[in-house]
């Protein structure tokens, strides 16, 4: 190779006196000269957008001639003159000729105004390229036996002769052809040569040749720096294509749990109440589907929410670009904020739900008894108002008019007995009211019926009092037994039906104690029985000394008595009524007893484990904790230990539903209270789910520590180091350092600094202004010079190298250079370029490079 290499450079640098004299006198030769210079000049100039057609005419005026110079050299030339005069043309040819001889360049018989070619110029190219490049080969390098350039001619280094032949036919021509179609097809060096002046000559010109083979050096040499920037390329836009995808999971995950939180809300908050115990009961049904089957797996998604933005953040700083700043209204803080408002609306909701269900169960009960006690009254009351308007006593005798005074005295005094009743029914019509009972209309006509009744029943009362006592002077004789008998039996009447309303009377309690107090009521109420009875028997004894008399002194009576309508008959069954009852209250008392102790066991069951659940909760946020403080061993080791620590914690998670199965039972009860612990099943879950998501946080903590330590090459003393400092600083212990702490981490460390140094400190380290420094943050604080990361600068010479050192770059270079789904990437995000030098569809990938590190908007 030495010895071509001397060999050529001596050939290549003859003088024209070396050329056969008898070539440039045939006009085949020539031809051939003409087109091969003609298609090498026009593979520079086509780079700055212009060709030519003839060489005389084209060249003749120096504008294209000095233009071709600067593509070649990459140098500019002096300011050519713009006139049509020939002095102009010749001034512009003498400056490019000029400018050839300056580098080195001989020039031999030509001059301004000459029309020899330039052979010498395009033979000794690569010695202008070497101002920028390295030196260039000879031909004989051109064409290395592994490269499938797909030509088919050998060089015949010895005598510097190319030879053409197929390797596998007798076809050169074709052989040629192809070989030449398929360089500037896939290589784009045009075709210099024509294979029939190759085949069809004895000796073809080597330096013609040498020219279109020169060609293939500068097409492979581009096309490996070509396919190095397109790798950078690609894996920055690797990079930044993964970030985006993570950007855009995060908006959705976000996105949907938010709306989710929108539409939950307002079915939280809805307070209208139902009119019935079954539709509340319904109501809290499904409130309980929520909170087993809905809310749980969106902690899982919020927990996951947070994962995955502290990783993307994680990534990006890897990456030397921007952190990522969620769009509005889409911060992890706005997310832990509409999660605060919804758990708030819910712990109301479920307290209007109890207090509800508690409200309609007062209303059904005093429902209840308000009709009982209306019953009673409409009862008692019905015929009353007939008999008061009676003027029987305007054809009575005297006796019979002193019967009926007396009748009617033993009437009022019945009246003033139901007084009590007709208050109570008013008392619970108003208390229904104040309750606002669905069918509190119903209950005030029925309620005001009666007030009205007992006011027109008072005024005929009083008016036949006054009828009565105007008769009474003319009436003597009055029954004194009958009247005793009246004024003892309706009392003791009253007090029988007293006693059957409180004995059917319905009764709620809710705990032991209550029930016992009913059940001592109770026991007082059978101990007056005995004197109740002496009571019935004397009232009887009455009405037996009244038919005794009648018997004895044959008084013409109807067999009524006229002072009151209760009769033995009655006064027996209604005592056989209430002791009947008796023993039913009895069983009643009883079965709500065992109720209540039933209830009181299912108090102490969820007690006893609330009360061990509940601290092994809050030991276990004390050690994750201080686990996250005071980490000991590898990374690794720390997450293997993290991982085992979650995974005792989840099989905890069986004692959870076994408790949320107590306090299921509980809640079917109507359980409200217990006193047997502090800790209620909110106080459980809340508990729960934040003990999961402090470990599934921790754990991602130092999965992002190992990120952050391999991929900036931190070793695990630095890593120990680093975690003893923050330690010593986190003064409050609490896995995180405020400004002030920090501000005097960085003293110690020998940072001499202003406010302005530290606040773009701190942007570094809290981009999102928490006001805290995590230990995360401090780790690439800390390492942030030593990772070897791409910067906008290497990416813009990357793209620059495949525009062939352009300002711009087009949508055909992209789709040659890059993988398609990359190029389509580019073309869709790259600005059109506006600089001064710019052709249709010139894309701006200066502003695109910068825009991928975040200094500029993509």
């Amino acid at each position: 190779m030495d010895h071509y290499d001397s060999q050529q450079t001596n050939d290549y640098m003859q003088p024209e006196e070396d050329w056969d004299r008898d070539l440039l006198l045939d006009p085949a030769w020539e031809k051939q000269q003409r087109k091969t210079f003609t298609a090498w000049c026009n593979s520079h100039l086509r780079k700055a957008g212009t060709q030519i057609e003839n060489i005389e005419e084209d060249f003749r005026d120096g504008l294209k001639l000095m233009l071709l110079l600067e593509v070649i050299s990459g140098e500019r030339l002096a300011k050519p003159e713009r006139g049509k005069m020939r002095v102009h043309k010749i001034s512009n040819v003498n400056k490019a000729l000029d400018f050839i001889a300056s580098k080195g360049v001989k020039l031999v018989s030509i001059g301004a105004e000459g029309k020899a070619y330039l052979w010498c110029h395009s033979l000794q190219q690569p010695r202008m390229d070497n101002l920028q490049r390295s030196p260039a080969p000879l031909p004989g390098e051109l064409i290395p036996c592994d490269l499938p350039i797909a030509f088919y001619f050998i060089i015949d280094i010895n005598k510097l002769h190319f030879t053409f032949k197929s390797p596998q036919h007798d076809d050169p021509l074709t052989n040629l052809n192809t070989a030449f179609d398929v360089a500037e097809k896939y290589l784009d060096i045009p075709k210099m040569l024509d294979a029939e002046d190759i085949v069809g000559t004895a000796r073809p010109d080597e330096k013609a040749i040498m020219t279109y083979v020169s060609s293939f050096y500068h097409a492979f040499s581009g096309a490996q720096k070509a396919e190095t920037a397109a790798n950078r390329i690609c894996k920055v836009l690797a990079v930044n294509q993964e970030n985006e995808q993570l950007m855009e999971d995060y908006e959705k995950l976000a996105s949907d749990l938010l709306e989710w939180i929108r539409r939950t809300i307002p079915w939280l908050e809805n307070r209208v109440p139902e009119n019935t115990m079954h539709a509340m009961q319904q109501k809290l049904e499904d409130f309980r589907d929520y909170r087993r089957l809905h809310k749980p797996p969106k902690v899982q998604e919020k927990c996951q929410l947070e994962i995955n933005f502290n990783t993307l953040q994680t990534k990006l700083r890897l990456s030397n670009r921007p952190a990522f700043m969620p769009s509005e209204g889409r911060m992890v803080s706005d997310i832990n904020n509409a999660w605060g408002c919804l758990e708030q609306v819910e712990k109301g909701y479920e307290e209007w739900l109890l207090n509800e269900i508690r409200r309609l169960e007062r209303l059904d009960h005093l429902a209840e008894k308000f009709r009982q006690k209306a019953s009673i009254h409409e009862a008692w009351t019905d015929g009353k108002e007939a008999m008061l308007r009676q003027k029987d006593y305007e054809t009575a005798t005297l006796s019979e008019i002193k019967a009926l005074l007396k009748k009617h005295e033993a009437f009022e005094s019945d009246l003033a007995a139901h007084q009590d009743r007709v208050e109570q029914i008013a008392a619970i019509a108003q208390e229904l009211n104040e309750l606002d009972y669905y069918d509190s209309p119903s209950v005030n006509a029925r309620c005001q019926k009666i007030c009205d009744q007992w006011d027109n029943l008072g005024a005929l009362t009083q008016k036949r009092r006054e009828a009565l006592e105007r008769t009474e002077k003319l009436l003597e004789t009055i029954d004194q037994l009958y009247l005793e008998y009246a004024k003892r039996a309706a009392p003791f009447n009253n007090w029988m039906e007293g006693a059957m309303e409180d004995l059917q009377d319905t009764f709620i309690v809710h705990t032991i104690e209550e029930i016992q107090g009913l059940t001592t009521a109770h026991e007082q109420f059978k101990a007056t029985l005995p004197d109740a009875d002496k009571e019935r028997l004397a009232i009887l004894g009455i009405h037996n000394e009244v038919s005794k008399i009648v018997q004895t002194y044959h008084v013409n009576m109807a067999g009524t008595n006229p002072y009151t309508t209760i009769t033995p008959q009655e006064i027996n069954g209604k005592w056989d009524h209430v002791r009947q009852l008796v023993p039913r209250r009895d069983q009643a008392l009883t079965e709500e007893h065992a109720r209540q102790q039933h209830n009181e066991r299912l108090r102490k069951q969820f007690g006893a484990q609330a009360n061990v659940i509940g601290p092994w909760i809050q030991t276990k946020m004390e050690e994750i904790g201080r686990i996250s403080i005071e980490m000991h061993g590898t990374l690794e080791d720390q997450l293997s230990h993290l991982r085992q620590y979650e995974k005792s914690i989840v099989n905890y998670k069986p004692k959870i539903d076994q408790l949320e199965g107590d306090h299921q039972l509980i809640q079917e009860a109507l359980i409200f209270d217990n006193k047997h612990t502090n800790y209620t099943m909110e106080h459980i879950r809340v508990g729960w789910e934040q003990l999961l998501t402090t470990i599934a946080r921790t754990i991602n903590e130092v999965e992002n520590q190992i990120l952050t330590r391999d991929a900036k090459g931190i070793s695990q003393e630095q890593m120990n180091e680093f975690r003893a400092s923050f330690n010593h600083f986190d003064r409050k212990k609490t896995g995180m350092m405020d400004t002030d702490d920090f501000r005097a981490c960085l003293i110690s460390m020998g940072y001499n600094m202003g406010e302005a140094e530290f606040a773009r400190i701190m942007s570094i380290v809290d981009p999102n202004r928490l006001g805290v420094v995590t230990f995360q943050a401090f780790i690439d604080f800390m390492s942030r010079e030593t990772a070897d990361t791409d910067t906008a600068d290497q990416v813009m010479a990357s793209f620059k190298i495949l525009a062939g050192d352009k300002n711009y770059i087009t949508m055909d270079e992209l789709r040659r250079e890059l993988p398609p789904d990359q190029a389509e990437y580019c073309i869709a995000r790259m600005a059109p370029y506006t600089g001064p030098d710019s052709v249709p569809g010139a894309l701006d990938y200066m502003s695109f490079s910068t825009a991928l590190y975040g200094e500029s908007d993509l």
